[in-house]
This record gives C-alpha cells, sequence and structure tokens, in this order.
C-alpha cells in the first residue's frame, strides 16, 4: 500500500514507522526541521523504539513538507494533526484535520481517510456530510507518549470506527505491522468510536484524580499514602497499576480529553464527569498550598516534563503548580534541560538554572512532580507526592 500520514508528532510518526515495515510511507509536516531530522534517520522525539527501528530496521519512509507529493495518489491518509481544545468554544480546535481534507479536495484523490486525531463525539459523521465521503473512517489511537512506536507494536486493542473493506484492510495493516499475535480488534459506528476514546481517558483521568484525592486526605492528616494505596491495590478489582499520586493528570491527552467529554455533556445529567476535571485543580490548589506552608524563599522547579522518559511538557501539571506558587509573590527557579535546547532562558517568567548543582544549592526547597536518582542527593529538600517512583 501507498500511504500518507499528515502529522509526525508521536502519533503520526509512531504510525508511519509501523506501517513502513510493509508499505510505501510518505511523512507530511509543515516544520522542516522534523522533516529533516527524520529523513536522517533520527528521530525528532524521545522514544527509544522509534530510535531503534530508524536505525536498525528496513523502513520504506521518507518525510517532506511537499503537499503534491504526499498526496501523489495514496491509498490511505491518515491525519494525526494536533487537536487542541479551545476554552472559548468548549470544543476541540479541528481546524487543522479540515485543513488537511481540504487540501485533499483541492488534489481531488479518491483516498481513503483515516482520522488518528482525537475528535468530538459525532465529528466523523458531520464532516462525512461536509465533504461528501463515505471513506472517512475514524480510529482511535491509545498510546502512551514516549512508548508510542511499542503501544503500536504491542496494541491493547485496535477499534475501528467502520466496517467497510476498507476498514478491515486498514485494521490487517496496523495488525500486520505490529508484533503482538493476538490482537483484539473492534469495529464499531464512528461515534461509539470517538465516544470510547474520550471516555478511556476520562477514566484514566478519574483514577488519577482519586488517587490524587486520597493522597491529599492522606497527606493533610499524616497518614501513610503509600500503606494505604498498597493495601487497597492487593485487592485484583483495583489493581497496582496507574496509581501513583501527582500534581494532577497532565500533559497533551487526558486535560483536553477531559474538557471534551464534559463539553459533550452538556444536555446530560452528570456529576461524575464535571468533577473529574474540577478535581484536577483542586489538587494542584493543595499541593500548592503544601509547599507555602513553610515559606519558602527560593523555590526550585526539578523539570518541567510531564513524565519520565519524556522530552515534552506541553500542558504538564507543574506548570499549574507554578502559576499558583508565583501568584503567592514566590521566587521561583527551573531547572529543565530541555529549555536549553529551545534556547529559553526562563519559563512562565521563571528564571531556568541549567547547572543542576547550582540549582540544588540555591533552593530552599526543589518541587519535582516525578523524582530521579538526580535529586536523591537532597531528599531533606524535595517536596514530591511521587510515592512509588513511577509514572
Amino acid at each position: 500500500m501507498k500511504i500518507t500520514v499528515v502529522g509526525i508528532g508521536y502519533v503520526g510518526l509512531s504510525n508511519a514507522i509501523l506501517l513502513a515495515q510493509h508499505n510505501e510511507v510518505i511523512a507530511l509536516d509543515v516544520d522542516e526541521n522534523k522533516v529533516n531530522l527524520l529523513n536522517k534517520k533520527i528521530s525528532p522525539i524521545e522514544d527509544k523504539e522509534i530510535d531503534y527501528f530508524l536505525q536498525k530496521k528496513k523502513l520504506n519512509i521518507i518525510a517532506t513538507v511537499d503537499k503534491s507529493i504526499a498526496y501523489n495518489d495514496p491509498d490511505y491518509v491518515i491525519i494525526a494533526t494536533p487537536t487542541d481544545y479551545d476554552v472559548e468554544t468548549n470544543y476541540f480546535s479541528t481546524e487543522l484535520i479540515e485543513a488537511v481534507l481540504d487540501d485533499i479536495e483541492k488534489e481531488d484523490i479518491k483516498t481513503t481517510i483515516v482520522i488518528k486525531s482525537t475528535i468530538p463525539v459525532g465529528y466523523t459523521k458531520k464532516i462525512r456530510t461536509r465533504y461528501k465521503r463515505n471513506k472517512i473512517i475514524f480510529s482511535p489511537e491509545f498510546l502512551r507518549e514516549g512508548q508510542a512506536l511499542y503501544d503500536n507494536l504491542y496494541p491493547s486493542r485496535i477499534i475501528i470506527g467502520d466496517s467497510s473493506s476498507e476498514a478491515k484492510k486498514f485494521a490487517n495493516l496496523l495488525i500486520e505491522g505490529a508484533e503482538k499475535e493476538v490482537i483484539d480488534t473492534l469495529f464499531i459506528g464512528s461515534t461509539e468510536a470517538e465516544a470510547v476514546k474520550l471516555f478511556s481517558n476520562t477514566y484514566l483521568a478519574m483514577r488519577v484524580a482519586y488517587f490524587n484525592e486520597l493522597d491529599s486526605y492522606a497527606e493533610f492528616n499524616d497518614l501513610n499514602s503509600q500503606e494505604i494505596i498498597t493495601g487497597m491495590s492487593f485487592d485484583p478489582r483495583i489493581g497496582n497499576h496507574y496509581n501513583n499520586p501527582s500534581f494532577g493528570y497532565g500533559g497533551y491527552c487526558l486535560p483536553k480529553d477531559t474538557k471534551q467529554l464534559k463539553a459533550n455533556f452538556l444536555h446530560v445529567p452528570n456529576k461524575l464527569i464535571d468533577a473529574i476535571v474540577s478535581s484536577n485543580a483542586t489538587r494542584k490548589d493543595f499541593i500548592a498550598d503544601r509547599i507555602m506552608a513553610n515559606n519558602p524563599k527560593i523555590i526550585g522547579i526539578y523539570r518541567l516534563i510531564m513524565k519520565s522518559n519524556s522530552d515534552n511538557f506541553r500542558a504538564s501539571s507543574i506548570q499549574g503548580i507554578i502559576k499558583r506558587l508565583k501568584a503567592t509573590g514566590a521566587r521561583i527557579y527551573i531547572y529543565e534541560p530541555v529549555l536549553r535546547s529551545m534556547n529559553l532562558d526562563s519559563f512562565l517568567d521563571c528564571e531556568a538554572l541549567f547547572d543542576l548543582n547550582e540549582f540544588k544549592k540555591v533552593c530552599d526547597v526543589v518541587v519535582a512532580n516525578r523524582v530521579t536518582s538526580e535529586i536523591t542527593d537532597i531528599v531533606n529538600k524535595v517536596y514530591s507526592r511521587d510515592i512509588f517512583n513511577s509514572d
């Protein structure tokens, strides 16, 4: 098959590499730096499996910024562009998806379009009507940033929001590229598939919020949070996963997906979905108050990244903590090596320190969403709710 993937973030790139094992893949992006890196077999994102595949595997893939090359008679076009949440409209911003669809219309190609971007419930039906195309399929992704290719190689499930022959062929392409031998595959309606994505991520956010509120209770009452969570997790119905307290759920997916689902509930009675969103803000308020309770003179923020093994801090939970601490007038320094690669010497009006030893020395308290070996030597200074040393 000849496949074009639009957008080479972690969703698009991991899908492109998976499919490039057995198909001709063209990766289209507006970012020339990403395109150049990929053509040099260098991953533009942090992902060890992607690094390995680019260096060691035989892949039929090229990257380009040229739409005429990308849209030259592909069998499938996979759209993996960002859909950020617009707080003013209470809706995902789908302009980039529609820009791709407009380009396909201009090129007048009769391809099958697969949307991998996260979209509102009911969106696929609307754009099928708008663009008068039946061959627009939604297939949600369930990938972890930093482990996106691994999650494509060993998928928890494959869900396709369509049951046409093109949809089944696409599912087979994903299965062909995977290393997992038996993969649960489900063909359902497009609107149901959209709901699966948003409800799945909101459930994960709910679990994060639950253990965070448990941890808030334990810290407030001087209880051992780890012992409580460990005792609960012995129950197989609860399980020992996704239970490590944090400063709140963050990153690219959970904050926006929970807000979008909340917006989709506008005319549906609910309490829980709304509570999940508000709980995240409450947790950040609590964390900031606990940090300021000891009146630190200089606060250090150790890493902005959303989790370990990531170079991305877009919408990371620590940013909400920084904003709350800044509002108190606190003096804050940030240690984040990624800022140097971005040629930034500050973030959120806080000065960046790139010398870790200096950072440790000047800060009264070091705030860390996740603790690493780099700061275990100053454990007496560290404020964190990282109990199990995991994401």
